[in-house]
Order: C-alpha cells, then sequence, then structure tokens
C-alpha cells in the first residue's frame, strides 16, 4: 500500500491548528505520518500541538523560514514516504481528504501533484481555490474562486497545485528538485509545478478531496506589504528561471503590460513601491539563479513540453477575464 505523510507549516497558528489536526484524526485513510514544521511561532502554538497531539511528530524552528524552508523539512522528513500531502495550518479537511489524493495519485504515474477542491471557510459553497493557472500576463491565479463549488464538480488537468492542499509524488520531487525557498512564501507552489510540466509530468484538481480553507491567516489580510513584495518579486524570478529566452522574447507584448496593470492596481491601493521594489528584488534573483546554474536550462527533447505549455498560457489568459 502507498505512504504518505502530512506536512503543515504552522506560523502563530493557535487559532486554527487544533481544527486541522482534529480534522487529520478523523480521516477515513490515515496519514502514515503526520508533521507539523512549526516557524518559530511565539503564541503557543507549538506548545499546544506537543502536549495535545503526541502522535504528530513536532518540528521546530527558531524562526520564521517561510511556506518554502517549513515544507521542504517536512519533505525530507517523508523520505521514506511515497507521498507528501501539505497542508496549511488553517484549513479543515474532509474525512475523505487524505484517501481521494492517494487515488487520484494512483491512477496515472505521470502526475506529479493532486489539488483538493478549497472551499471558503466562511461560505463553504463557494470555491476559495479549484487549482491554480498561469497567463501569458505573468498572472498566477486561483480557478473558480467565489464561485459555486458546483461549477468545478470535474477534475480536470492544472497548471499547477495550490500547495495549500495537495499531494506531491516523491520520486518526482527526487527529480526535480523541492521547494525553492528563494521563494521564502508565495508562487513557490506555480514554480515547482512549472518545474514538472517542463519535464512532461501533469498537475490535477481533485474535486472529490475537499478542504475548508479561511485563507491568508499567517500573512494577516489578503493584500499586505510582505504579501505584495513577496509576489511581484517572486513573479519576475519565477520567468527568469522557467522560460527560456525564445519564450520570454514571445511574452513580451503581454508580461509588460500584465506588470504594468499590476503595478498600477498596487499603487491605488498604497502598495506601490512595495511592488516596484519587489519587481527590482525580483530581476537581481533571476541574474543570481543565472550565475549560479539554477536556471532551468532549455533542451530540444523537451521542446513538446514547452509548447503545450505556451499554448496553456495564452488560453490561460482567455480564461483569466472569461472565468472559464
Amino acid at each position: 500500500m502507498a505512504r504518505a505523510s502530512v506536512v503543515i507549516p504552522n506560523y502563530n497558528g493557535i487559532e486554527y491548528i487544533g481544527a486541522c489536526l482534529d480534522a487529520m484524526r478523523n480521516q477515513n485513510r490515515m496519514p502514515d505520518r503526520i508533521i507539523v514544521v512549526d516557524n518559530g511561532s511565539a503564541d503557543g502554538s507549538a506548545e499546544y500541538v506537543r502536549d495535545l497531539y503526541p502522535e504528530v511528530t513536532l518540528i521546530r524552528f527558531p524562526e520564521n523560514t517561510g511556506f518554502c524552508g517549513a515544507v521542504n523539512r517536512g519533505i525530507a522528513e517523508s523520505e521514506d514516504m511515497d507521498y507528501v500531502i501539505l497542508l496549511n495550518n488553517d484549513t479543515e479537511a474532509a474525512p475523505d481528504f487524505t484517501g481521494e489524493l492517494i487515488r487520484a495519485m494512483e491512477k496515472n504515474r505521470r502526475i506529479f501533484s493532486a489539488q483538493a477542491q478549497m472551499l471558503k471557510m466562511s461560505d463553504p459553497e463557494k470555491i476559495d481555490d479549484a487549482g491554480d493557472l498561469y497567463c501569458a500576463l505573468g498572472w498566477a491565479f486561483a480557478r473558480g474562486k467565489g464561485r459555486p463549488k458546483e461549477d468545478y464538480g470535474k477534475p480536470v488537468r492544472i497548471f499547477s497545485a495550490c500547495a495549500g492542499a495537495a499531494i506531491y509524488r516523491m520520486s518526482v520531487l527526487r527529480e526535480i528538485g523541492t521547494f525553492d525557498e528563494r521563494h521564502f512564501a508565495y508562487l513557490e507552489d506555480t514554480d515547482i509545478g512549472w518545474r514538472a510540466r517542463i519535464r512532461g509530468y501533469i498537475n490535477y484538481y481533485v474535486p472529490s478531496a475537499v478542504v475548508l480553507h479561511v485563507g491568508s491567516a499567517a500573512s494577516g489580510s489578503v493584500y499586505n506589504l510582505f504579501k505584495v513584495k513577496n509576489t511581484s518579486r517572486n513573479s519576475i524570478y519565477m520567468i527568469a528561471k522557467n522560460m527560456p529566452p525564445l519564450q520570454i522574447l514571445i511574452n513580451l507584448p503581454f508580461l509588460v503590460p500584465g506588470f504594468l496593470v499590476k503595478a498600477l492596481f498596487f499603487a491605488s491601493r498604497g502598495f506601490g513601491r512595495e511592488y516596484v521594489r519587489g519587481i527590482r528584488n525580483g530581476f537581481r534573483l533571476g541574474r543570481e539563479a543565472a550565475r549560479e546554474g539554477r536556471v532551468i536550462k532549455y533542451e530540444k527533447k523537451r521542446l513538446r513540453w514547452y509548447l503545450a505549455i505556451q499554448l496553456e498560457l495564452l488560453a490561460n489568459t482567455v480564461r483569466r477575464f472569461t472565468g472559464k
């Protein structure tokens, strides 16, 4: 039988972590290991897990290593597993969550990741995230956000899985590497899904695996300085790593207006300076990646996957505005 661990990164999650772990205790298919990685919490949530959930493996960092640092430590602790499930601390998983994700992965060895149907905790009839898409404008966005869950009841391929509630194949993680800790937080799941796509793997949406999600519990709000700065930086950095120069040139007529629109949007909300600063830092990280050999080198044998990705970027640009 396939073995799977659940890794839950935690940062000051005292308000949510108990309900999250209680839901794990009620799974019809219990995970083989539950790992909470605490990022230097100061609210007593790590002690709460230690005292009330003795079955949980608790790993504690003295400071906040970001989402990437935390989940990578959990993935390392899951080396003997077939799959690793990543789960935000502000979620409550339905009893079939782990079983449905594992069943989806067992159907096709080319599936790298599979994402659950994430519903809004405040309105469980509405989608919070039904798979992440990425478009030629340089925007990543959640499929179906705010729409009725009935409209997203079919399993489909997606660009990448939202790592807030998703399962990953360990053998592919060994092949392509784990989450890039230079991202710290935001878009790291798009990046890793993109890297897998370049190698011909696929990412999937599994609506039969359901979680309720609060959203923005760690960062505090939908828009804040931390999120804007990291998202803009990582948007540039991710393109620099994953797009060959010719593909960047092809998408430049989309990317330039895409980033300009975002800059104006955040400027209108008082975050313009942080957005531009993030862009500059993204270019700096991209240059560092090129010098250090961390950019994915174009290989002719992967041309068909690059073409498939490019067509999807264009199609997702249309989906971003039509909602289809």
